[in-house]
């Protein structure tokens, strides 16, 4: 009888705590949108020149160009692509029509999972994508989320950047 008792009482216990247990983020699946960049561009070779630092969710391209648009060092943002755990924003630096640099702008960093996810998946997609020269790379497992913004944000700065 006893027994009984302490595991109807520990079975009640499992399920109040289970049912209290709140989920990381909402269940709601939305559909990631990309923002098109806006693209502002200023005289000289200087790659250090940077005007389009997005904070928040507000989308923004800078560009740092030479004299033409296929010559020269410059840099594009790309446009900020809204996934479950937040935007993610590149901006990619170019040497003519050669990618040299992606640098994160804005990624999912609001609890320490996602700071971990990202800090392994973002070095691999930038690795991959400067070796592929193109938005077309594979996601990294366990980063769908953010692999999905990368390269949408990624192909929204090559878009710009023709």
């Amino acid at each position: 009888m006893r027994r009984t008792v302490l595991t109807a009482g520990g079975t009640a216990l499992g399920v109040a705590l289970l049912l209290a247990a709140k989920p990381h983020h909402s269940v709601a699946v939305a559909v990631p949108a990309v923002t098109a960049p806006e693209q502002q561009s200023t005289t000289g070779a200087s790659s250090g020149t940077s005007s389009g630092a997005s904070s928040g969710k507000s989308p923004g391209a800078s560009s740092s160009a030479g004299t033409t648009k296929s010559t020269g060092v410059r840099s594009i943002t790309g446009g900020s692509v809204d996934t479950r755990w937040g935007p993610v924003q590149v901006k990619v630096t170019f040497n003519g029509s050669k990618i040299t640099a992606i640098d994160v702008v804005q990624q999912p960093d609001g609890n320490p999972r996602d700071q971990e996810i990202n800090s392994q998946a973002i070095p691999i997609l930038t690795q991959e994508a400067l070796a592929a020269q193109s938005a077309n790379i594979d996601a990294v497992s366990g980063a769908s989320y953010t692999s999905e913004g990368y390269i949408g944000s990624l192909q929204s700065a090559l878009d710009a950047a023709k």
